[in-house]
């Protein structure tokens, strides 16, 4: 279905706090009643991967109380406007544009908000293991699961793979260690937080938002700890369409870590390590010629992005003005290049 309101799409808008108190206390309230859970995914271009995905959550065992999908023109979601079971929500393209839009969608009735990208693939138990975590341990304000699998590094993963990855892999026993960062790809909050301290994902970062969890997990980890839960587990398909052009995403390589820096939620050391293991990699990737991943048009960006810091212009927002895409084109970087 669309979003609750009389049957029409929600288009853009503030960002309201929930009713209720917030933050630890709760948490604590929320111990004596199971944790209210939304999913939210954010996606463009990508009608029948995002169905596909939908088909597969609204089968889980224990799904979540809330399906929120937000896209940039309803022809984005073609198949499931109709539907009783997803809530359907319009917001301006951009990937972290797009989840304040799930923030503000879920943040009346939702204790815990899960972003999944639309090629992710969670594990029957994962929902359960996510839930467990944030109902015992009420200092977390931020959790990631575990990627067993990320089809962008071998050309992509099908459903039925994925699957068979996951059948494979069985269970695990629940592990719950800090991180700096969660990942995009899998990202729970408790939403309490993020609504006492107003925090959104800054729209600063447009497009695919490259580095936005660092940044959003970094503002996050202020009010709470930033855990990885192995033994809740996913892969992410790594579907190549609708992926934007390596120049764009090269030059937020670059840039987007200097943004942060000057930000404030990336240190300075860890922003330059980044950088220079994205350029070694598109380098040393057109040398060998890495044939599924445009090295030489990422290296292009990335020098291009150099070059702008010597002169003083380098914004993440450069790369509205680079390419040209499909005006609904909004990719999904895989986790391994994401990692930190």
């Amino acid at each position: 279905m669309t979003s609750s309101s009389a049957g029409a799409t929600r288009q853009d808008g503030p960002i309201a706090p929930a009713p209720g108190p917030c933050g630890i206390e709760a948490a604590s309230g929320a111990a004596s009643r199971p944790l209210r859970i939304a999913i939210g995914i954010a996606s463009a271009g990508r009608p029948s991967i995002l169905r596909e995905t939908i088909d597969y959550l609204t089968t889980m065992p224990g799904q979540a109380e809330r399906l929120i999908v937000c896209v940039p023109s309803i022809d984005d979601a073609t198949g499931l406007a109709d539907r009783i079971d997803v809530d359907v929500i319009i917001g301006s393209r951009g990937l972290t544009s797009q989840r304040n839009r799930i923030i503000e969608a879920a943040a009346a009735d939702t204790d815990i908000l899960i972003f999944l990208d639309d090629d992710f693939i969670p594990a029957a138990t994962f929902l359960s293991r996510i839930a467990a975590v944030f109902t015992l341990r009420p200092d977390v304000a931020i959790a990631t699961g575990e990627v067993l699998a990320d089809g962008i590094l071998d050309g992509g993963l099908s459903m039925s793979k994925a699957l068979q990855v996951l059948e494979t892999a069985g269970e695990a026993a629940e592990q719950v260690t800090e991180v700096y960062n969660a990942y995009g790809c899998n990202m729970a909050v408790r939403l309490s937080s993020v609504v006492e301290h107003a925090l959104t994902f800054d729209e600063q970062l447009p497009l695919y938002g490259w580095l936005e969890d660092v940044d959003f997990s970094r503002s996050i980890a202020r009010y709470g700890r930033s855990v990885h839960v192995e033994g809740a587990r996913g892969v992410h398909l790594g579907v190549r369409s609708g992926r934007q052009p390596g120049r764009r995403l090269g030059y937020s390589q670059v840039a987007n870590p200097v943004y942060l820096i000057r930000k404030g939620t990336m240190s300075r050391a860890r922003a330059i390590a980044q950088i220079g293991r994205n350029i070694l990699a598109n380098a040393s990737g057109l040398l060998f010629k890495d044939r599924l991943i445009d090295r030489w048009g990422r290296l292009n960006g990335n020098l291009l992005a150099l070059s702008d810091l010597l002169v003083g212009r380098a914004s993440p927002s450069r790369i509205l003005e680079l390419g040209n895409p499909s005006p609904r084109e909004m990719p999904s970087p895989s986790i391994a290049t994401k990692r930190r």
